[in-house]
């Protein structure tokens, strides 16, 4: 089983200057910053998956959505999506490059804003090993397999007319794209990988559309719409699309947010799957923002320890210019939370000091915030206990990958990119290491 990461543009500054906070001479972001395969020895995944409404603007998608920008998108097209990720060479060159197109990013349009030959002719130009057909999401997942569409309990008359209208229009599109998607890649001799994209409202569903994908000459399918699903909905869906096609058929999950559950699907014959859920948990759970295996083959998390910039954050400087706090306080105490940290990382402070200075400057940010005494100490005290817990394990001192060996204590701080991204790299590897050891340990 493969484990792709979703591209999403995320690099780092490999010589920035954490104790000066300062990037590096000659800083290029486009050329000289690094993704996480340059930056460990060991690549932290499989593979890439790169979508085509992330690159591309297409009419309706929404520009929050797309990341590169129109040069870009022409140099990846011109240099390959290989050389333009960097992920070629004797390292790279037998990891897969998947491309889909990110169905979510237009999940509100009637259809897809790509044409099955808009997307092969992407493909091809840009040299992916493997490629998606043009899907069109279905969010219902009825367990209890209903042969038609069943609206929501909300929606009655027209309405729910509508909705189950709009549902099997979505997959008799998705059907549609596949089938000319594929003849298309029939005709120039398969220059890549095509992949049928499964989707529809139930288990028999999703596992009938899957067999129709299979008599199309799919022997690669992805399995989409699984990002809202819970665990046991998931399985649901793969075990019924598993019974009713070939043994030997690929199958890939799209978005697999449940990633820490990897050890419930190794016997379902699943060829890979994508998440960027290990990098985005570095910077936006609340708590499970770092990465560390356990000798038992399980998973731990921790926070990460935040010490915003005074004149970095903006809920900060919004604070100074209404006059709730005083730059030169806040930064004096910031000051003193890092050198605090630094020090408990080299031995010069202990976890108790540590904690103090780090506590000292959340109060200042905390308190103005609260006219409810009660409330804003019982939030002083979940940050005082997660932070004693981090601090009590260290965990970046127990990991051996490349991150945590260069930088230290940086990477647990909660502070700027350069910080996070770290983490989320960190995070990626961890992870990666993670589901080899449950594949290794699979009976």
């Amino acid at each position: 089983m493969k484990f792709l990461y979703a591209d999403t543009q995320d690099f780092v500054d490999a010589d920035f200057d954490f104790a000066e906070e300062r990037y590096s001479v000659g800083r290029d972001k486009n050329h000289t910053d690094v993704y996480a395969h340059e930056l460990m020895s060991e690549p932290p995944y499989d593979g890439l998956l790169v979508s085509i409404s992330a690159v591309r603007q297409a009419p309706g998608v929404p520009k929050s959505k797309v990341r590169y920008s129109t040069a870009q998108e022409q140099r990846m097209l011109r240099d390959g999506v290989r050389r333009y990720l960097r992920f070629g060479g004797p390292r790279f060159k037998d990891m897969m490059i998947m491309g889909d197109c990110g169905a979510f990013a237009y999940a509100d349009l009637v259809r897809p804003p790509f044409t099955p030959r808009e997307v092969f002719d992407f493909y091809d130009e840009a040299e992916f090993t493997h490629g998606v057909a043009p899907d069109h999401i279905i969010f219902d997942c009825d367990l209890n397999d209903p042969k038609i569409p069943k609206a929501p309990g909300n929606l009655v008359g027209s309405d729910a007319d509508r909705h189950v209208a709009g549902v099997q229009e979505r997959y008799q599109i998705t059907l549609d794209n596949a089938k000319r998607f594929i003849e298309i890649s029939k005709a120039s001799d398969f220059p890549f990988v095509p992949i049928g994209p499964v989707q529809g409202w139930s288990p028999a569903s999703m596992a009938q559309a899957a067999q129709s994908l299979e008599a199309m000459g799919y022997t690669y399918l992805a399995i989409g719409g699984m990002v809202p699903l819970k665990v046991p909905a998931i399985k649901a869906v793969v075990r019924a699309i598993r019974d009713r096609i070939k043994p030997d058929t690929q199958l890939h999950i799209l978005g697999f947010a449940k990633a820490d559950s990897i050890d419930e699907f190794t016997d379902f014959g699943i060829t890979s799957f994508d998440s960027t859920s290990p990098l985005i948990r570095a910077f936006k759970d609340a708590k499970a923002n770092y990465y560390l295996e356990q000798p038992s083959g399980k998973m731990a998390y921790y926070t990460a320890i935040r010490v915003p910039q005074t004149l970095g954050s903006h809920r900060l400087m919004k604070g100074i210019k209404e006059g709730l706090y005083k730059p030169e306080v806040l930064a004096g105490l910031e000051a003193k939370a890092l050198e605090a940290l630094r020090g408990f990382d080299t031995g010069d402070k202990n976890a108790k000091l540590t904690a103090k200075a780090v506590m000292a400057y959340h109060r200042a940010i905390e308190t103005p915030l609260y006219s409810d005494e009660a409330k804003r100490e019982a939030k002083l005290a979940a940050t005082h206990q997660a932070l004693d817990e981090t601090l009590e394990v260290a965990p970046w001192k127990r990991c051996t990958c490349d991150i945590c060996r260069k930088v230290g204590v940086e990477v647990i701080i909660f502070r700027s990119n350069n910080h996070n991204r770290r983490r989320g790299f960190h995070n990626l590897g961890a992870y990666h290491r993670h589901v080899q050891r449950t594949l290794r340990q699979a009976p």
